[in-house]
């Protein structure tokens, strides 16, 4: 295990603030103002710290009643465009919206940070300026899955942080998916599985198999109940809270079961649309059909949480309009209010081993 020491956010982060990189999605700051429109109108406590071009970002703040007083603006001259190469970033990125955003949280400024920018840079950036937890050594990207569970979903890492995992990962995996489950979704004893082409025990590459014996002997210390293998078709069930992958199969999972949401919503508007006969049955099943469509709306789940950092950063898609931004500025304010990542290096400490002083009370009290 690679042992990464450093600097961590201030515990002092107020955990009503959050830190919102504005220019880095595909519709620009005008969507990203008008999810912080909705995510502010249903929060009356919470605050936004805005990274951003100031002159384009005042304008559209300006007309937003609803936000005065609760928003300061950080300026950024420079965006992190969607074809940038994370490595320029890195290198060259001081000015940009996103450094400066992610620098908020590793300031104690805010303990969440939230971008639909360039998810390499994104990550690359909230590595180099975040570091990782002690003991972590790959992050993870981890999604919120529609499911039939009670919670209305279940989580699945890694969905592309990084394409490869060993056993070793996979049980790190394993601890921060549990904690986030426990933390974000309110259960008390999560159900890991690790993905695979079947459930018997012989099948799949030699790092599940030991992925396997690894996370089944980390049960009582990490507090999760283990299900063994699970299939594709177990990811939006109710036999498993928490699915474990590498990063590659875990996004290609991801881009599959979104684009299959959106063509299930065209075929319906399609049959709806095709007869006189289909149209009044359209308007008959109007109620059943509005909810069915929240139900698989993929911007309802919007936000991809980097796991095993001294700090909380949310991914937003890079299309997200004014509701998806205001679901992950909802997921990012849900994750600070439960003190995350403090709980997060709780959990990831006492399975490795002794509890560290700082995190003994906060590893009692997780939830």
């Amino acid at each position: 295990m690679i042992k990464d020491h450093c600097q961590e956010p201030r515990a002092s982060a107020p955990r009503t603030v959050i830190s919102v990189d504005a220019m880095g999605g595909d519709r620009g700051p005008s969507a990203v103002v008008a999810g912080l429109v909705k995510a502010a109108t249903k929060n009356p406590e919470i605050r936004f710290i805005l990274h951003g071009r100031r002159g384009e970002l005042e304008p559209l703040l300006a007309r937003k009643r609803v936000l005065e007083g609760r928003v300061e603006i950080r300026d950024a001259a420079d965006v992190v465009t969607m074809e940038a190469k994370p490595s320029q970033v890195m290198r060259h990125g001081q000015a940009t919206s996103m450094w400066s955003a992610i620098d908020s949280v590793r300031n104690g400024e805010a303990p969440v940070c939230v971008s639909c920018g360039n998810t390499g840079a994104l990550m690359l950036l909230s590595i180099m300026r975040l570091r990782k937890l002690p003991g972590v050594n790959r992050p993870a990207i981890a999604c919120l899955w529609p499911s039939r569970n009670p919670q209305g979903f279940n989580v699945m890492l890694d969905v592309g942080a990084d394409v490869r995992a060993d056993e070793h990962d996979l049980l790190q995996y394993a601890l921060m998916g549990s904690s986030y489950a426990r933390n974000g979704l309110g259960l008390v004893r999560p159900r890991v599985g690790i993905l695979n082409v079947g459930t018997e025990e012989n099948k799949g590459r030699a790092e599940l198999k030991a992925a396997h014996d690894l996370i089944e002997a980390a049960t009582e210390a990490g507090q999760f109940d283990f299900v063994g293998f699970v299939e594709g078709g177990d990811i939006p069930s109710d036999h498993v809270d928490v699915i474990v992958t590498d990063g590659f199969t875990g996004n290609v999972a991801l881009k599959t079961g979104e684009g299959t949401a959106r063509l299930i919503g065209d075929f319906l508007r399609e049959a709806f649309a095709a007869t006189p006969l289909s149209r009044i049955a359209a308007l008959l099943a109007l109620t059943s059909l509005r909810r069915f469509k929240k139900r698989i709306d993929p911007r309802r789940v919007n936000g991809g949480v980097f796991l095993g950092l001294n700090g909380t950063v949310v991914k937003s898609h890079g299309s997200s309009d004014a509701t998806g931004v205001a679901a992950a500025v909802k997921l990012a304010w849900e994750l600070a209010q439960s003190g995350f990542t403090e709980r997060l290096a709780a959990r990831v400490a006492t399975a490795s081993g002794p509890a560290p002083e700082a995190f003994r009370d906060v590893a009692g009290g997780e939830r």
